[in-house]
């Protein structure tokens, strides 16, 4: 936790939202409305790697072709209802990279897309 934390204090930020008028986070700033030629230079221009959150703003990304990677922790739990976490009306083909089983029985899956 203490690591995440740190690396989440040391980032820029990018929030998406209509209706928030100040950051509540350092190092964060509010754009009005996702643009993927933006974000599309925003990766370019990066010295390392974007993370996308929330389902939403993460089924746009998809949508436009932007995410290179994906990161998958499947929870023993079932919960009904909520935000779907994938866009329904897009199909991205995916290589697995790698898999993690935690003592917890959380499995991380990660993949990155294919061409």
């Amino acid at each position: 936790m203490e690591d995440y934390a740190a690396i989440w204090q040391a980032a820029d930020k990018v929030v998406y939202s209509k209706t928030l008028e100040t950051a509540s986070s350092a190092r964060t700033r509010i754009e009005r409305q996702f643009d993927p030629g933006a974000v599309r230079h925003m990766k370019a221009s990066a010295g390392r790697d974007l993370s996308v959150g929330g389902p939403d703003l993460a089924a746009q990304a998809i949508r436009a072709g932007l995410v290179d990677e994906f990161h998958f922790f499947v929870v023993p739990i079932v919960v009904g209802g909520g935000n779907a976490s994938l866009p329904n009306d897009v199909r991205v083909k995916l290589e697995l990279l790698d898999e993690h089983r935690f003592s917890s029985g959380v499995v991380h899956l990660h993949y990155r897309t294919r061409n």
